[in-house]
Parts: structure tokens; sequence; C-alpha cells
């Protein structure tokens, strides 16, 4: 007992301060671990993958990218539930000056083209009222147009295609997805390094009071970084039932998540510009378009074959149709944007997402997060355990100096 107070009087400052760097250790190693879930965004090292290090992310961002796509098509986003909520009448309303614009730029053009002789003899007024009864029909091309993108809707968008190409698209995005939703529960792990490593710090101050054996000081520290890291991780999904008051942090944050991420979701990779580039120029597109390009030809027969038709060879009458619809599709695109404020409202995909959410088993929910974990957090606690023993090792140094 004597030599155990003279060790201690003569290293008081180095003792007493254990749980303290303890908890100190505890905390560094899960900062350093929640940095290198995202950091850096590209490889940096001499020898990929082996000799250096890329963010955990960034690093299985193609696994993951598939992982929240297969979320968002089997579960959050139904293609038909969600265009069955615009109105066509308000599209229309909405899409009306940049179509009717179109539509003249369109009729002037195939009309001076394919016939240029017969637009010149036309006098202004003649000009004027064939393209304003050309424009006359758009009305019913929208709702034409509308009906057979909800008839194909289900075969032509493939929502999973434009998670994907927008996740793709920059890796930052889905970064910030992942760190942006798991923000508290970063922060939980963190702050349970501080707590668990000045517990875990008190009993290496009595076992190394008990025993004055330099090994128990890395040894230690390597235990409280590696045990921290384990358990914090653990603790942010387990239990995913509330048992005796104790719930996973992800798991309690429920409602929470399932808001911030539909907002996510609906701001940066479900939005209105990458679901019309879905429809219309994704890997499924080519039957809409053709059906689109076939109302467009049907619409121009219907208002223009009175006043051309009979001007015109039915074999020219019908590369005009052509060409109306080539460059009417060459239109799409910018004219269906015009309609962006009033879709995004309509449909609603934040909201969506967020209500659909809330009714996912407590596995599928935890499925958003887990995956960006599961397959290295064996390195990140490796990690957690080395600066620890680094740590226990400066301490002996600083007990034998």
């Amino acid at each position: 007992m004597d030599a155990l107070l003279a060790a201690f009087a003569d290293h008081w400052p180095v003792v007493v301060s254990m749980p303290f760097i303890a908890a100190v250790i505890g905390y560094v190693t899960k900062r350093v671990a929640i940095e290198m879930m995202f950091r850096p965004l590209d490889f940096v090292g001499v020898a990929e993958p082996w000799l250096g290090w890329q963010g955990v992310v960034p690093r299985n961002s193609a696994r993951m990218i598939r992982t929240s796509a297969d979320l968002i098509t089997g579960k959050l986003v139904d293609p038909a539930e969600i265009v069955a909520r615009l109105d066509p009448d308000r599209v229309a309303r909405e899409i009306q000056t940049p179509l009717l614009i179109a539509v003249d730029r369109i009729a002037r053009e195939v009309l001076e083209e394919h016939h240029p002789h017969l637009w010149e003899m036309l006098p202004g007024i003649a000009q004027e009222i064939l393209v304003k009864r050309v424009q006359a029909g758009t009305v019913d091309l929208v709702h034409q147009v509308m009906a057979e993108i909800r008839a194909s809707i289900g075969e032509v968008l493939d929502v999973q295609q434009v998670a994907v190409t927008a996740l793709e698209r920059d890796k930052r995005l889905l970064v910030r997805l992942v760190r942006d939703i798991s923000r508290p529960e970063m922060s939980f792990i963190a702050r349970c390094g501080i707590y668990f490593g000045f517990t875990l710090g008190i009993v290496q101050t009595v076992v190394w009071d008990l025993t004055q054996q330099p090994w128990v000081l890395p040894v230690f520290g390597a235990l409280i970084g590696w045990f921290t890291d384990w358990l914090a991780i653990k603790l942010v999904f387990f239990p995913r039932e509330r048992r005796f008051g104790l719930q996973g942090v992800f798991q309690r944050r429920r409602v929470e998540v399932a808001r911030q991420y539909g907002d996510l979701i609906a701001s940066e990779v479900m939005t209105v510009p990458n679901i019309v580039e879905g429809v219309l120029a994704g890997p499924r597109s080519e039957r809409l378009l053709a059906a689109i390009a076939r109302v467009v030809g049907e619409a121009v027969e219907k208002q223009t074959r009175p006043f051309v038709g009979v001007a015109v060879s039915p074999q020219r009458f019908e590369e005009m149709k052509s060409a109306a619809a080539v460059k009417a599709m060459r239109h799409l695109r910018e004219t269906a944007l015009a309609a962006e404020p009033y879709a995004r409202d309509a449909l609603d995909i934040g909201n969506t997402i967020a209500a659909k959410m809330n009714r996912l088993t407590r596995v599928e929910y935890e499925g958003l997060l887990r995956p960006a974990f599961r397959q290295d957090e064996w390195k990140l606690i490796a990690v957690g355990a080395v600066i620890g023993g680094l740590v226990g090792e400066l301490q002996v140094l600083l007990l034998l100096g």
C-alpha cells in the first residue's frame, strides 16, 4: 500500500488526468471516425485501395446509391401516383405562353422550309390566321400528351434511374445526403466517446494504480478507442424498439428524419427537371416520344389540312407533319419546365416520401443509414483502437519521464 501511495504521490498529476485523457481519447477517436466516414471525397494515397484512404461514403457511393435508389423506387415513390396529381388544364395554363410561342415558331419554320412559295404568297393576315388556328389546338394537344404520359408513366419513367443519375452526377450530393440526415447521430457518437471514455478511464486508473505496469496504459487506450467506437455505432441503431427506456438514436428520430430525407430527395434528387429528363430522355422514353410525335402529327393534320393540304401534295404534307413533330420534340423539355413551380407543389414529393417512410418497418427504415456504416465500420473501430493505443504510449512516456 505504501508503494502505491508513493507512486501516486510521484505521478499524481498523470494519474488524476487518466480518466480525462481517456475521455479525450474517446472523443477524438469518434471525431476521427466521423470525418473518415465522409472525407476525403477522392482517394488519397499511393496504391488504391491499400495504401491510402477515401471516405467510407464516397468510396462505397455506387453501392449506397443503388441502396438509396432501391428504397426510393420500391417503397417511397410511385410514378403513377405522383403524375396523377397533375391537372391537365392547370398544366396547359402554366405552359400556355411558352407553348404558344413555340407553336408560332414551329408553324412558321415548317411552312417556310417545306413550302416557301405558298407561305410567301399568303398575305400577312392569312399567315396570322393560319398560325392562330394551329395555336388554338394547343389545349387539346396538352390534354392528349398528358393522357399519353399517364397511360405509360409506369413503363416510361424509371424512378431508380432518375435517382441513380442525380446521385452519380455529384458524389458530394450523396455525402451531403447521408451527413445531413445523420448529423445528430454523429454528434451522439462523439458525446458517447466522452462519457464512455471517462468511465473506462476510471477503470484504467485503478488497474494501473494496482499493477504499476506500463503496458496497462496503451492496452486500455486501445480498448477505450475500440470499445467506445463499437458501442457508439451500435447505440445509433439499437435497440430498434424501445426497451427499458432505451432506443437507438436513429430510430427515435424517425419522424424528423423522414421529413428531412423527403425534403432532400425532393429538392436534390426527384426534382421536376430530373423527372422531366427521366421521362423524355430516359432509357424507356422511346415509346412515349413516339406517341407524343403521333399526337403532334394528328394535331397538325387537324388544324392545317383544310388550309394547306389542298395546296401541297400528300407526300409533301406528310413531310411537313413529320418536321413539325420533330421541332415540337425539341421544344418539349423547355416548354414542360415552364410548369415547374406548379408541378413541384402538386407532386408534393417531399411530404409523400416522409409519409411513406413513417410506414416502413424498423429494419427497412434502418437501411436508410445503416449501409453507410456496415461494410467498413471495422476499419473505423480499428482506427479508434490505434489512436487510443498511441495516446496510451504517450502517457507511459510522461510517467517514465
